[in-house]
């Protein structure tokens, strides 16, 4: 039973399920950026170059048989790729940027005066006990 409240109280932090709801919101946030890319920003580049479809492109290493499909590098798919992830990427850094900067806008709220000490609420009271003999 100790290893299976160790592992209860794993999964319970509060970091562990932080990060889980991060994995899924950045999993369909991949989706997001993923269509963004190949549906909106790539068919203009592509009419730009002439009509390329950037998913076509590829080298052939080896033809197709009729026992065999092609063999072929997909470099365009990879150019896909990397620019799901520069989008990506690029909304990441500037999340974490508007959060630091919330961050620190909190950090730099004044905090409210502390307590005074024991020490401090004593001499007060006997500085204010002081006033009251001086003024009879």
């Amino acid at each position: 039973m100790g290893v299976l409240r160790e592992l209860k109280d794993f999964m319970m932090r509060g970091n562990v399920v932080d990060m889980a709801v991060g994995v899924i919101i950045g999993g369909a946030f991949g989706k997001i950026v993923s269509s963004l890319v190949s549906d909106v920003i790539m068919p203009p580049i592509g009419v730009l170059l002439n009509g390329v479809d950037f998913t076509n492109l590829k080298f052939v290493l080896k033809e197709a048989t009729a026992d065999a499909t092609a063999v072929t590098i997909n470099y365009g798919s990879f150019i896909q790729t990397v620019l799901d992830f520069v989008i990506i990427a690029t909304a990441i850094f500037f999340a974490i940027k508007g959060m630091n900067a919330m961050q620190k806008k909190k950090e730099e709220a004044p905090a409210a005066p502390a307590a005074p000490s024991k020490e401090e609420q004593l001499l007060s009271e006997i500085r204010d006990l002081l006033k009251d003999q001086n003024n009879k």
